[in-house]
Order: C-alpha cells, then structure tokens, then sequence
C-alpha cells in the first residue's frame, strides 16, 4: 500500500458544508498546505479570500453548478469566470443529469466546452453523478468528457444517494480518453479504500477524512 503521504498528494482537501464560516474554510487551508494536498476545494464565496491567505502554497479548488447541476449554461459560465477572476486554480463543475437522461448528448458536451472556455487554462473536472447513471450513461460521458476536452471526470458531489465506488473508476479507466484523468469523491473514509481507487486508476481523491486520519496519527 502506499504511503499515506502519498495518498495526500492525490487529495482535494474538501469542505463544502453549508454551514462553513471562513474560519472553518482557514483550517482546511492550513490543513491541506500541511499535509501536502493536490488542493483544498472550498464554495466559490470563499475563494478570493482563500487565495489570498494561501498565495502559491496551494492550489484552490471550487465547485460550480454544485451540487444540483441544473442552473443553467450561461450561469455555470458566469460562476467559472468569477471564480476564476477571483483566483480559483481548478473547477469542479456538474453537468445537467437531466440532458444526459434526455440523450441531449450536444447540449451537455456544448455545456462542458463553455465551461472549459470559462476556465482560461485552469483544470477543469466534470462531476457526472455516477450514481444517478446507468452503465450505459456513464461510459457516454466518458466519451463526451473526452471529446469536451476537459482535464477529468469525477464520480461524485457527495451531496446526492452515493458518493465513489470502485467499479465506477474501474469503468472509467477503461472508457475515458487518455487526456482525462479521474477523480473519485464522495465517501472515501479509509486508506485502504483511497489506495485502491488510485490503483484503479484514479488520480484524485475527493476526500475530508483522510486529513483526519493523518491527524490521528499525528502527523
């Protein structure tokens, strides 16, 4: 198994809570500069101050569309645009479920092409919710995300009926283009767990609780 510091460095450190005060979003900055974390993925509210108090030490994550996926194109672009205005380094953005189930495979990939446009460079992960797909409807968005030209494509919000599972990544490993990488997030509450997402295939990890652990290890 790898070494937890290792599994830190595929982490987006992540708190999305509703109730989170920028006090809460400070420890999960010192935290994620801590431990070393791929990012700390924080409510866009909170990102021009999180870059601010972070400068270069850390890469900002920030969701948009979250967690619904529903608003609309023009929105989740404006969204993008501020947050990056505001110094987000990477988008993590949902797609509209309900286009994908419709078959408006255009309408999704021309959403995701806004976006990317939106990000000006900076990384850009599209959340499917694997767990309101079918097989069938996932490897169609393994296929549209490749096409889109997106950065990844990431299971979960961990806000809807079930976050991560291996067999999702081990689909998408097989499916998606070899310029997309994946992102498992959404209930990866072990190292074990976080070690074999990454083994298949997985190169980020969507997680709060593996910082806890380190803690409890005191690391």
């Amino acid at each position: 198994m790898r070494d937890l510091k290792d599994i830190l460095h595929h982490c987006d450190h992540t708190l999305l809570a509703v109730d989170a005060t920028f006090e809460d979003i400070k420890t999960t900055l010192d935290d994620a500069v801590r431990y070393g974390t791929a990012s700390a993925c924080i409510p866009s509210r909170f990102v021009k101050e999180a870059k601010a108090y972070v400068g270069d030490k850390l890469a900002v994550c920030t969701v948009i569309g979250f967690p619904s996926g529903y608003s609309t194109t023009e929105t989740k672009v404006f969204e993008t645009q501020d947050a990056v205005k505001n110094g987000a380094d990477e988008i993590d953005m949902v797609i509209a479920v309900g286009d994908l189930k419709a078959e408006n495979y255009d309408k999704v990939e021309a959403e995701i092409r806004a976006v990317k446009a939106a990000c000006r460079g900076k990384i850009l992960k599209v959340i499917i919710e694997t767990c309101l797909l079918t097989d069938a409807e996932k490897i169609k968005m393994c296929e549209i995300v490749t096409s889109a030209g997106a950065d990844y494509i990431k299971t979960s919000t961990g806000f809807s009926k079930g976050g991560a599972t291996f067999d999702d990544v081990a689909l998408f490993a097989a499916h998606v283009g070899k310029n997309v990488k994946i992102k498992a997030a959404g209930g990866i509450a072990s190292l074990e767990d976080a070690d074999r997402f990454l083994d298949l295939g997985a190169d980020r990890l969507g997680t709060s609780r593996l910082v806890k652990i380190a803690k409890e290890r005191g690391l």
